[in-house]
């Protein structure tokens, strides 16, 4: 059995995996700030020409080095919402104001 690993390590490609032991599909994307170490959760992509899932942090149980596990089984996780685009960041400056 593998160590569980910190959620900023979890990389796209990652294998991940439901409550009955089936493969969900894989990370897309992982979200969250890891300055303030806050896990928002993952996108996850089912297949080719599948849209992504978002997957709550509340539901990941496990995290080891290359692989996710999820307290969904795969039909739950084909009832998840697709996963939106990941907005654009705005940056914010000092020397600017909306006036």
């Amino acid at each position: 059995m593998a160590d569980p690993v910190s959620w900023t390590l979890i990389e796209p490609g990652w294998r991940v995996v439901g409550a009955d032991d089936k493969e969900l599909g894989s990370v897309h994307e992982v979200l969250g700030d890891a300055e303030i170490d806050i896990f928002n959760g993952l996108s996850v992509s089912p297949g080719w020409l599948k849209g992504s899932r978002y997957v709550p942090s509340e539901r990941v149980t496990e995290i080891v080095e290359g692989s996710v596990r999820i307290d969904l089984t795969r039909r739950e996780f084909k009832r998840l919402d697709e996963a939106a685009p990941t907005p654009p960041s705005k940056e914010i400056r000092a020397d600017t104001t909306d006036l």
